[in-house]
Order: structure tokens, then C-alpha cells, then sequence
């Protein structure tokens, strides 16, 4: 590993900056390279070999901006797609669902833990079978909870409104008496007062963020990989594509001004292969 190296992050679009955000906050002097894959989101309702397809291209992308490990920012691309990255990439790829889930375990109580998130993060039931790992004893609800994405970025975080969004979604878990509940996609953090408000401050919320960003610090920590350099890492951006609310919205996701973000565009080759260039 090049300490040196920057690392890279991607997602379908603007939830990964949260872990960026956490990433910045933990290891500031590391450069980390984003890939927001706007162009062709959701990933959320996409199928399993769509998701991994896209998966790798991003992981490709990443590569060629020479990092040194890659953390998923995704919960559709964790579930879809980690075991098959891991074992085509000969670098570390930290996700975002088994970090979450260890966490999850530690925190329960009762050993009821309730997973909000996409539907093709429910579809995969990839946080139970975490889970199960961990400790077969504890029982794992899912929840799809497709409205909490456009709310999200459409800056929707509190007021009557997304409560009775949230309500409705929180409803079955808290029916089930879950004390602990895993907010199992990127955006949900922004939403993390509402929620907590509605199911009160006994049920223990983990956010994959802080979860991956610290079995990220382990892996840099066994393999000598953190940076050495003075002062605070450097942080690029490119999308997919780039629509008008980006900067603002990206910029309440990331919790620091976005700048010089850069448009990149997939290519195919006569070959039937394809690429991200500038």
C-alpha cells in the first residue's frame, strides 16, 4: 500500500458523502477521491447483475486515480456486489453493511434489530445474513423505504411532513420492539434527528458511516497506510452527471462547501467495453 495514495469512495450519487464527511472528520489528512454515479441512479431498484455491473466500472474508474482502497458508499452496491469485487480487485474494499451489522450486534439489547433501507438492499436480506454470522440469536427486520431518498435530496429533513413518512416506515419495526435500528442507506444520516425523535432516545440508531470508516482505519493501520503529509488531505469529486441542486445538496451531505466538481462520461468501445473519461 502507498501511503501516500489517496482513497476512493463511490455511490450512486450524493448519499456517500456522509461517509466522506466521516472519512474527512477521522483521517484528515488523507486525499480521498469521490465518484458519484448520478447519471444512472437509483440503484436502489435495479437488479443484482446491474448493480454489479455498475459496481465495477466504478471500482475501475477509481483505480485509474490510483487509490489505495476503496470504501462502498453504497448499500445497493455492498449487497450486490462486495464478495464480487473483493475477488476481482487486489486492494482493500471496505463496505458499508458488515461494519454496520457488527456494530448493530454490540449495541442491541434484546437482540431485536430492525434495517431501514432500499428495496434492493431488502431484496438482498444482505444485513441479516451479516448479521446471522455474527450471532444467529438475534432477530433482523427489514424495511424498504423507497420515499426517504427524494426526500432527502430534495432537502426534506424535518417538519410534519417527512414525520409521516417516517412514521409510516418506523411503524412495523417499532411494532416488533426493535431497540436498535440501522440506517441502511447513505442518506439516511441527514434524517437521523427526525427519526430518533420519533422512536425516542432508547432505540440505538447505527450509521454505517463511522462503522466503515473504522475498520477502514484498521486495515491502514495493519498495512502501514496512513499518510504522513502535513496538513489536510486533498478531496476530489466527479459524477456522472450533474444536476443544478448538486452543489447544494452535496454540500449539506458532505458539511463543507463542494468545489471543483468534474463531469465524467461512460464510453463504449468498438470492443463492447467501456470506460469513464473525462
Amino acid at each position: 500500500m502507498m501511503p501516500e495514495a489517496p482513497i476512493g469512495v463511490f455511490d450512486s450519487g450524493l448519499g456517500g458523502l456522509t461517509v466522506v464527511r466521516e472519512l474527512r472528520r477521522a483521517l484528515p489528512k488523507e486525499k480521498i477521491v469521490y465518484f458519484g454515479d448520478i447519471a444512472r441512479l437509483p440503484y436502489g431498484i435495479k437488479s443484482e447483475s446491474q448493480i454489479r455491473n455498475f459496481s465495477c466500472e466504478n471500482t475501475e474508474f477509481l483505480l485509474h486515480r490510483n487509490v489505495k482502497a476503496i470504501v462502498i458508499a453504497c448499500n445497493s452496491s455492498s449487497s450486490a456486489a462486495y464478495s464480487f469485487l473483493k475477488s476481482r480487485f487486489p486492494l482493500p474494499i471496505i463496505d458499508v453493511i458488515r461494519p454496520a451489522a457488527e456494530w448493530a450486534v454490540q449495541a442491541t439489547r434484546n437482540r431485536k434489530i430492525g434495517v431501514m433501507a432500499t428495496q434492493a438492499t431488502v431484496a438482498s436480506d444482505a444485513y441479516r445474513k451479516a448479521i446471522a454470522k455474527l450471532d444467529k440469536n438475534v432477530h433482523v427486520f427489514s424495511h424498504a423505504c423507497p420515499l426517504l431518498v427524494p426526500f432527502v435530496e430534495e432537502g426534506i429533513l424535518e417538519g410534519s411532513l417527512i414525520e409521516s413518512v417516517l412514521s409510516r416506515y418506523l411503524k412495523p419495526l417499532m411494532k416488533r420492539k426493535m431497540d436498535t435500528i440501522i440506517l441502511g442507506c447513505t442518506h439516511y444520516p441527514l434524517l437521523r434527528k427526525t427519526i430518533q425523535k420519533l422512536v425516542g432516545i432508547k432505540v440505538k440508531l447505527i450509521d454505517s458511516a463511522p462503522a466503515a470508516v473504522s475498520e477502514l482505519k484498521e486495515i491502514l493501520t495493519e498495512q502501514h497506510g496512513f499518510s504522513k503529509q502535513k496538513g489536510k488531505g486533498s478531496f476530489q469529486v466527479f459524477v456522472s452527471d450533474l444536476p443544478g441542486s448538486f452543489l447544494n445538496i452535496g454540500s449539506k451531505f458532505l458539511g463543507e462547501p463542494l468545489n471543483d466538481v468534474k463531469v465524467v462520461r461512460f464510453k463504449y468501445e468498438i470492443t463492447k467495453n467501456g470506460k469513464w473519461v473525462l
